[in-house]
Parts: C-alpha cells; structure tokens; sequence
C-alpha cells in the first residue's frame, strides 16, 4: 500500500468555517492534487461517500503504479492496463502475483464506475496542468454515435425537468473514450423486494413494539410509520424536525408531515437572519451552533437523495397511504411529544436518543437499524435484504401498495417524490410470485373452452413425438423393445 486515507479538517481562509474531508497520505506526505480536486467537489455538493470512492480508486492506481514502476511510459496505455486488472484481479493462473497486488477480479458495474470516476479526475488534472488526459476522447463509431443518441434523447423524454432544459444534441455524442468500459449484464425490472406483507403487523404490535421502553416504542414506532406508511427513506424520516408535524385543517386526527431539506428548506416560525436569510442551515447555525446533518460525518450523517420538492419552501409532504397511517402517525405523535418534552436536548430534531450514554442527543441510523433487527428477533426474522426484511424494503412496499391499488403512475411519482417516471420502477414492479401467480392463473384460462391456445396433454405428449430419434420403436413408445439395462 503506498498510500492511506484519512479524514481531515482543513482551513482555507480567514473564517471559522472548516471542512472535513478524507485525503490521501504517503510517505512524502499529502497528495495535494487529490485534496484539491475533492474541495471542489464540496463546493459542488458531492457525497462523503463519493468522495470516498474517488479516493479508493485514486488510490488503487497509486499502488498499480508503484508494483509497476518504470514500466509504462504512456499514459493511455497505463490507464489501458490498469482497467484490465481491475476487471480481472492481478493473481495468475498458478495462483501467484509477481506484483504483490493480489486484487481479485471486481464486478464489471464497480470497474465501470471505477473508470468513470478516475477518468473525471485524471480529465480534471489534465486541464488543470496542460497535460494530455489519460482517457481521451475519439471519434465514436456509427454503431456507437447511434446509442449515444438514444441515451439523449431517452435522457430528455424522461427527465421530469427537461422542459428548463436545453434540448439541443450535445457535441458530445460524437465522441468516445478510449476506455470506456465494459457492457453490463441488462437487468428487467427485477424483483421489488418489498416488506412482505404477512410480517407487517406482527414487527409493528410485537416486534418494535415489544422494546420494554415507551418512550422507546414510540419513537421507533413513528420512524416506521414514515417509511412503511409514508414511503419516506430512513434517511428523510431521521431527519424530521419538532416543528414540522401538524394537524390536518380538514381532519385534526391525521397529521401532516413536512420533511424539508436541511440546507436550503425555510427555517420554522418565520424566522429571519440578521442578514434577511431564511434558510435552515443559518437556523440551525444561529439558534444550535449546528450544521445541517447531511454535512456532517460519522453516525450523524443522514443523506439527501431526493431532486423533487413538492413546495418552494424547500420540503417534502408525507403522503400516507392508506390514509389511515397518518392517524395512527398522530395519535402516537401526540404521546411521544410528552416524552420528547422532558429531556434536555439542544437542537431541533424530533427523534432522539433516550440511551443513558446519549440521552437527548439526535437519534442515528446505526441505533435504528439496531433497534430494528431487535424487533425482528422478536418475531423469530432476521434482516434480510433480498427478501426486503430490512428498513428500505418498507418503502418498496409502500410502492407496491400504490401500483396495487391502480394509481396513475405520474400520481405515484409524486408520492414517491421522483423526478423520473423510471426511478419508481424497482417500487412498482413485479414480484416473482406475483408473476407466478399470474402466469398460474394464464394457464388455468388455457382450460376453457373459448381459449385459442390450448393446454399440453402431458400422457399424450411423452407417448409419442419419438419417429425421428427412435423410428422401430426399440427404447421409446408404449411398448418398447428394449428396457434400460441396469
């Protein structure tokens, strides 16, 4: 290994704001290329967990370049190579790797991100000292000038914003990269891995709701209630603050949810900055002395995938369905208030910790998921994500419920807080046994008299169909001549 990550806080100014991103370290020190391209990536909004793979792949050329020194002399052809190893591991076929590497193959999906992301980077670096980049573009071939225009054109009929957006045929599309990795195995729709619905009420009456803390019940209760009934991600669930429940104008009984983006969603109560600014970033910064959790890094991270609002405060309505969740939701909110009221916490979120070691701190999504294969256990599951026994897989069936009750698919979009129409597919789609069960059912049509497709006469059909492989009958028919020897 001749480099190591670590997380750094850095100080480029004057101010007291700092930045905490990872870095890579060798021998002789910070690689300062790297840190460089990364803080532009923070300004851009890029994950932590992008950043890290970026590093893991900058970091994974370091160690191929250091068991290959003074081997490659042009860097296309490096690049070239290193994604070959990437593809198939570095070990040969005796087992052994002059190299010392040792990589195993990867997965085709992983190699091709790997590429991407290090050809954005090495692009990046390329520029930046006028050098040529390591993955050059070329002129496409017809074949492929034919498939990047489908992907645009796809891009732009299924964007759910393209119509702000510039709709004229990128240059682009006339160009390829030299390495531009492998095709992908196409996938289907695939399995939705829903929560199955035969689990449900058991894992919310006894499994959560068998913790011997109320305050504990109820908390997780809710959290569950935003994810199963609500469709929410655990992510945008952890993330609701106290002053974002209210009582329905029309129905007090149900409550109405707001999720609102941490950074650029409206502060609470009207509330202004000295300087006029409204955000909740400057809220939490003013009032707690916080930054948003999406900032943070370690257990109080909690991410921000959705690109759709549905309001120009910045936030995220919970639509419950069935509606009768939202009143479940509020009759146990009501309670929790009580609990949440009494413990001392300095900042605005309404799940909290109630363990001694973090009493009043912001509740994590480690504990939750702790908390939630602790209520499976009760009920004799174990987390399962193929089988969608996990938190994600409440929000798959949320999905399903939706498409099972015949809503239009730009309505569900909605619910699901989509900007595309193709991203509620994996919610929507069909299960295995659904479409078991309604090739079953297509097969039992077959047996009615109007059908125009008729059904197999299996006794018939093992009987005869034999004249060309065994035309005198020796081994096959009714009455063959010869029996299998044994």
């Amino acid at each position: 290994m001749t480099c190591v990550k670590v997380r750094a806080t850095l100080i480029e100014d004057n101010t007291g704001v700092k930045s905490q991103i990872p870095i890579l370290i060798t021998a002789e020190g910070e690689i300062a290329s790297v840190t460089d391209y990364l803080l532009l990536k923070e300004v851009n909004g890029v994950s932590n967990s992008s950043m890290i793979s970026i590093i893991r792949v900058v970091s994974l050329l370091l160690d191929y370049m250091e068991a290959n020194k003074d081997l490659f002399h042009n860097p296309t052809i490096l690049f070239q190579t290193f994604a070959k190893r990437l593809y198939s591991g570095t070990i040969g076929e005796d087992g052994l790797d002059p190299s010392g590497l040792y990589w195993l193959p990867s997965s085709t999906i992983n190699v091709n991100k790997h590429i991407n992301r290090l050809t954005a980077f090495t692009d990046w670096q390329a520029k930046r000292l006028g050098n040529a980049p390591m993955n050059p573009l070329r002129d496409t071939t017809p074949h492929e000038y034919r498939l990047n225009y489908a992907s645009w054109f796809r891009k732009n009929q299924s964007d759910y914003l393209g119509h702000i957006e510039d709709k004229s045929i990128n240059k682009t599309i006339r160009k390829a990269r030299f390495i531009k990795g492998r095709s992908t195995l196409t996938h289907i729709d695939g399995d939705s891995i829903a929560f199955p619905d035969k689990y449900w009420e058991a894992f919310f009456k006894h499994g959560l709701g068998g913790a011997t803390d109320p305050r504990v019940i109820l908390r997780d209760k809710l959290v569950l209630l935003l994810i199963h009934g609500g469709g929410l991600r655990l992510s945008e669930a952890m993330a609701l603050w106290v002053t974002d429940v209210f009582e329905d104008s029309h129905n007090p009984d149900i409550a109405i949810v707001k999720i609102y983006n941490e950074i650029d969603g409206k502060a609470p109560y009207n509330w202004k900055s000295r300087s006029g600014t409204q955000t909740r970033e400057a809220y939490l910064k003013e009032n707690y002395a916080r930054i948003p959790r999406i900032k943070m890094s370690g257990t109080n991270f909690l991410g921000w995938k959705s690109r759709v609002v549905d309001h120009k405060d910045n936030y995220i309505k919970v639509q419950w369905f069935p509606s009768d969740y939202g009143k479940i939701f509020m009759s146990l909110w009501r309670n929790y208030q009580k609990f949440r009221a009494n413990i001392d916490s300095y900042h605005p979120y309404a799940f909290i910790s109630f363990h001694h070691t973090s009493l009043g701190s912001p509740y994590t999504i480690n504990a939750f998921n702790y908390n939630y294969s602790v209520g499976l256990k009760r009920i004799g599951l174990k987390p399962n994500k193929s089988e969608g026994i996990c938190p994600h897989g409440h929000r798959h069936n949320y999905g399903r419920r939706l498409e099972r009750s015949g809503l239009s698919p730009l309505l569900i979009r909605r619910c699901l807080h989509h900007k595309s129409l193709e991203s509620q597919v994996p919610y929507t789609g069909k299960s295995h046994i659904d479409i078991s069960n309604e090739l079953q059912e297509a097969t039992n049509q077959l047996s009615h008299t109007e059908s125009v497709v008729k059904p197999i006469d299996w006794v018939d059909f093992v009987q005869s169909g034999f004249d060309d492989i065994d035309p005198q009958g020796y081994f096959t028919g009714k009455k063959p001549k010869f029996r299998s020897l044994k």
